[in-house]
């Protein structure tokens, strides 16, 4: 029998890093509960402690489980004594997240993974438990600092979580009135020491839009990828374009990010073509740009192989 698929949203962080504070306006508001039922999942005794009442306002259904209760039998026995439509769980900080692929029954779609830090402790615990911590890290989709102030934003920012997920949207957090993106322009999502800057295919996207934003930063950068071949009447003479499609929001929604390029190989090379480009970003002032922006001069290009899945994901 088919069973759809039941999101779960996982929270994670270690003790009184404020995972509880984070949930809790969560599940008692509608935008979040209307016309779900949602299973809370808490893992950890912590300070903050939920209300049971006002979850039930909100057809919220918390379940208290230890290490020796994380597993598929009692996780499904859970699961069809509420049968909720979501699930929300407050992941202890020393479990694995890996962990939850022979946890979690099968019906059960890991949707978003988020991870609470707090700032105060964070270099604490990365020197000390620096495994479980660079975990969080790595596989978060959203990151927040909390309980920041100045010093810590200035000190986090020079550690550059990005060049860890490039993919996670990161916060920090200074008390409920103040809250900032991470980057704030001086974070630059790649290790820009090195003589050339491989990007792999994952790597592509995330580059493009950063290259994009901050053009100045890649100046004089020697760079290496693999794409697709663009040629169009529209490029300046001399000119054809390498990239990557991009699904914006689904399959039916694509666009081309495509990087301009000059080299000697332009009149060799055929639409849709996949080449690995090896050459140096320099800032141009063209009409197809809409001003100044980065184009390519190639020192190498060599055929590649399509991969399997050719579009770029955020």
């Amino acid at each position: 029998m088919q069973t759809n698929p039941i999101p779960v949203y996982l929270i994670c962080g270690f003790l009184d890093a404020g995972k509880t504070n984070f949930i809790r306006p969560m599940l008692t508001g509608e935008d979040f509960t209307k016309g779900e039922r949602t299973l809370l999942l808490i893992t950890e005794e912590g300070e903050e402690e939920y209300d049971p009442a006002e979850l039930g306002k909100y057809s919220v259904f918390p379940e208290c489980i230890d290490e020796d209760g994380f597993n598929r039998e009692n996780l499904t026995r859970i699961f069809n004594k509420y049968k909720p439509t979501q699930i929300v769980m407050e992941y202890n900080g020393m479990w694995q997240l890996a962990d939850t692929q022979d946890a979690f029954p099968q019906n059960w779609d890991l949707y978003q993974i988020v991870a609470i830090i707090e700032a105060t402790t964070f270099d604490s615990y990365a020197k000390n438990m620096a495994s479980l911590m660079m975990e969080k890290l790595r596989f978060s989709d959203l990151i927040v600092f909390n309980r920041c102030n100045d010093e810590l934003a200035k000190l986090l920012r020079q550690r550059n979580i990005k060049l860890l997920n490039r993919r996670a949207e990161i916060y920090l957090e200074y008390d409920s009135e103040r809250m900032e993106e991470y980057d704030d322009g001086s974070v630059c999502p790649f290790d820009l020491s090195t003589p050339v800057l491989e990007l792999s295919l994952e790597d592509y996207g995330y580059w493009y839009t950063d290259c994009m934003d901050h053009p100045n930063r890649y100046d004089g950068k020697t760079v290496r990828f693999s794409g697709m071949v663009a040629q169009s009447a529209k490029f300046p003479r001399g000119s054809y374009a390498v990239g990557r499609f991009a699904m914006v929001c689904c399959a039916q929604d694509t666009t081309f990010l495509g990087m301009l390029c000059y080299g000697k190989e332009q009149k060799n090379l055929k639409n849709r073509d996949w080449v690995t480009v090896t050459a140096k970003v320099r800032i141009k002032n063209l009409k197809v740009l809409g001003g100044e922006g980065p184009v390519l001069y190639t020192t190498e290009v060599k055929p590649a192989k399509a991969p399997e899945d050719a579009l770029v994901y955020f």
